[in-house]
């Protein structure tokens, strides 16, 4: 989607002038949708998460878990984890754990 920062949505804020029915029909066929809700979402979007083009692309890093442990070996240690396993890694370790035993389909 095309998003344009010009200033065009400030006109919500004034009245609605009063015209004849002919200057409306003419007015409305050379004016552009502008989404300005849209529009500020981006904006308000890039602050929050910033110049993603300055960022380095992240190279994928090593699974923090065996590809061996079982979920037994998950629930039965008492002993925490050496570093913090990510969300998306414990989800796919989960997934697979449930598609094993027929729980997630």
């Amino acid at each position: 989607m095309e998003t344009n920062s010009g200033n065009r949505c400030s006109h919500e804020n004034q009245p609605p002038t009063s015209s004849n029915n002919a200057n409306k029909d003419q007015s409305t066929e050379n004016e552009v949708f502008v989404n300005c809700a849209e529009i500020s979402w981006h904006e308000i979007r890039r602050q929050w998460v910033g110049d993603r083009s300055q960022k380095s692309k992240r190279m994928p890093r090593e699974p923090i878990m065996s590809w061996t442990t079982t979920y037994e070996d998950l629930l039965c240690s008492t002993e925490p984890f050496q570093q913090s396993i990510p969300l998306a890694e414990m989800v796919d370790f989960l997934v697979d754990i449930w598609h094993e035993e027929g729980l997630y389909d």
